[in-house]
């Protein structure tokens, strides 16, 4: 089995026969790329760095602190009832001359159709668990921005460097080979791609839905013989949200592109993040909760029907569809590359 449907079939091969625990994995298109973060900087425009983002048209520099499903009338998701926005930093591969050229995503292997865009995972953490799903009004961050270096980095949060075409090397769960999951920014040609994985917290305190710093209301659970417990600060088991995003890098694996070190004999890893990143410990995720009613609930309750892209709980639509939904650009500049700028 290859792609990321491995990454589904390991984690329904954990599940014990007499649960069947409700986990999605649907893919979901991009809605924009540009300079905006609702999050981390509301109302500021152009933010500081590069997003691309997937979800709700509700999608915007400032988005109101309400339910976001009554926001947004189309989702780019294949899950018609998923209002949520979903945003990464971008990836940008930088050429020898010094100009940059925006790196595409492409779709999950089963999840054909996507216009760019990410794989979006929810499953009970330890797939026995039931879980309680997100109230209107949750958002969380995950990740630093600043950070150039492995302290503080969030050890969920992983590279994959694919060794051939048609996602050869996705032979691990998400974070899970020592060889090919780095923290950092793989250093050799990935000849199939790189893919991104970032995994947000599964505890939450059951009171706050988006203090100051975004992080706070959510924890970490600890991993304790197969099962993970949450703290006593931060009792509520929440759904395990990931995002998976497979970078197009066959286009720029060719050293001889690649910028050169200062004796001009070897090639040096040529990506580099939005945030001005070439370590790639900056990788970061934001998540805004938009689900509508009881949606997501009514899926992570599912004890059948509900594995990976299908669902029984819930409503899908076609990529045909979800293609459909875009926001306006708000930042009019060029995203798809640049020459000699500190980031993108």
């Amino acid at each position: 089995m290859r792609s990321s449907s491995l990454s589904t079939a390991l984690l329904l091969s954990l599940v014990p026969s007499t649960f069947a625990a409700g986990i999605l994995r649907f893919g979901c298109s991009r809605i924009t790329v540009e300079r905006l973060d609702p999050l981390v900087t509301p109302g500021q425009n152009p933010s500081p760095h590069v997003h691309q983002v997937v979800g709700g048209n509700a999608f915007a520099a400032t988005i109101n602190h309400t339910d976001v499903a009554t926001l947004a009338d189309c989702t780019s998701c294949s899950f018609s009832e998923d209002f949520s926005n979903y945003w990464t930093a971008n990836l940008y591969f930088q050429a020898r001359n010094g100009s940059y050229k925006r790196v595409p995503q492409m779709s999950n292997r089963f999840l054909k159709g996507s216009n760019e865009g990410m794989t979006i995972y929810y499953f009970p953490e330890d797939l026995r668990s039931n879980v309680t799903a997100f109230k209107p009004g949750f958002r969380m961050l995950v990740g630093d921005a600043s950070l150039r270096g492995p302290e503080g980095h969030t050890p969920k949060n992983c590279f994959r460097c694919f060794t051939g075409p048609n996602f050869e090397g996705d032979n691990a769960a998400p974070c899970a080979d020592p060889v090919l999951d780095t923290p950092h920014l793989p250093t050799r040609p990935c000849l199939g791609g790189i893919r991104s994985n970032i995994h947000f917290p599964t505890c939450w305190d059951g009171v706050r839905l988006d203090p100051d710093d975004h992080k706070a209301h959510v924890a970490f659970s600890v991993g304790v013989n197969g099962t993970y417990a949450c703290p006593a600060t931060h009792p509520v088991k929440i759904p395990q949200v990931m995002l998976e995003i497979v970078w197009d890098t066959t286009a720029f694996n060719d050293p001889s592109d690649w910028p050169a070190t200062s004796d001009n004999t070897t090639a040096t890893q040529p990506f580099v993040l939005s945030t001005g990143d070439r370590t790639g410990y900056s990788q970061h995720g934001d998540y805004v909760f938009g689900w509508k009613g009881d949606a997501l609930q009514r899926a992570m309750d599912s004890t059948s029907g509900c594995s990976a892209s299908t669902c029984g709980a819930l409503t899908s639509q076609s990529f045909v569809t979800a293609n459909r939904c875009l926001v306006k650009r708000q930042v009019h500049e060029d995203v798809e590359g640049c020459k000699w700028l500190p980031s993108c």
